[in-house]
């Protein structure tokens, strides 16, 4: 196979897997938006690998967004960083497999803080799914490299679910473009923006 014919298998993959997860949407996705809008505190999104980088762009998108969020790694969680975290507060956890351990090494203290958690898997039946208020579950045929191992489908996946929850929470609270450039007031979408003004 080229290089040209790979790339595209590769980028069909992850867009067949894009496609199939508006039909995982269900009523936990809407339980997920209304215990975020129901809270006084702020969204805390949490990973490690993978996961965890894709949780900083999550956490990224929130927050200019209108949804006020921070990324907390879950191994520095274990090591004070947990003290970030107040019982107003949700809490995003990502892994794919459900069983990653250092993310669930956080619930007994998220729980004993009192936070609510989201989790954000593919599998149902994990440890993580069970021990959340609400679990985000998704599910794809493959990852998209040559092994089926590295995450690509399943990261691409949950940066989805995260752009759409981010964006769903922005339009309920009617976040407007003067709003969004207070958040952004640099770069060339900054400048765009002060055009608009």
């Amino acid at each position: 196979m080229s290089n040209e014919s790979y790339l595209k298998s590769v980028i069909e993959k992850e867009a067949q897997a894009v496609f199939e997860l508006s039909e995982q949407v269900g009523p936990n996705f809407d339980a997920a938006i209304q215990l975020i809008e129901n809270s006084s505190g702020k969204v805390v999104i949490t990973g490690v690998g993978k996961s965890g980088h894709i949780g900083k762009k999550i956490a990224a998108t929130f927050a200019s967004t209108g949804t006020p969020a921070f990324f907390v790694h879950s191994t520095e969680g274990v090591h004070g960083d947990l003290g970030m975290i107040e019982e107003c507060d949700v809490v995003i956890l990502i892994s794919n497999s459900g069983e990653t351990a250092e993310v669930l090494s956080l619930l007994p203290s998220i729980k004993t803080i009192g936070a609510r958690c989201i989790s954000i898997t593919k599998n149902a039946e994990s440890t993580l799914a069970s021990s959340s208020d609400v679990a985000l579950t998704y599910s794809y045929s493959e990852e998209a490299d040559h092994l089926g191992l590295a995450p690509t489908t399943s990261s691409t996946l949950t940066l989805v679910i995260g752009d759409a929850l981010a964006c769903t929470l922005s339009k309920n609270k009617d976040f407007k473009k003067e709003n969004f450039h207070v958040f952004h007031p640099g770069g060339s979408l900054g400048k765009q923006l002060e055009t608009n003004d």
